[in-house]
């Protein structure tokens, strides 16, 4: 029987829960506001992890781009610290990337209501 999680998922799961406390508890830097973990994605060697966040209060692509430097600068004291309560031989280096996708996705929900709201206008036109 197959195990229901692949260990870089586990690995994954348990670096995104301790990254997402330690950024809160640890980073006082007032350029990342708040930070909201989306994915952490795991090679498969366990040498390397990619984290992608979103901010919860919007942020303009300058001030996205200085907060991503901000904890990619951060990268070797995150790691380090999660090392002290994730039990691994190894940690994972970390590297930090900007995930837009919630922003795309509100602007075509925006785009769809809109077409739909043209449309109905339209039909309401045509009777």
């Amino acid at each position: 029987m197959p195990k229901e999680f692949s260990r870089t998922d586990r690995v994954a799961d348990a670096l995104q829960r301790e990254l997402a406390q330690l950024i809160r508890d640890e980073m006082n830097d007032p350029r990342l506001g708040i930070v909201n973990i989306t994915v952490v994605e795991v090679s498969r060697d366990l040498s390397q992890a990619k984290v992608y966040l979103n901010f919860v209060v919007p942020k303009d692509e300058a001030d996205a781009a200085a907060a991503i430097e901000v904890l990619n600068g951060s990268a070797g004291f995150l790691r380090a610290q999660a090392a002290k309560s994730i039990r691994m031989r190894s940690i994972p280096k970390l590297r930090f990337y900007y995930d837009a996708s919630g922003e795309r996705g509100q602007k075509l929900s925006a785009l769809i209501d809109l077409a739909v709201s043209q449309d109905r206008s339209r039909q309401g036109e045509d009777d």
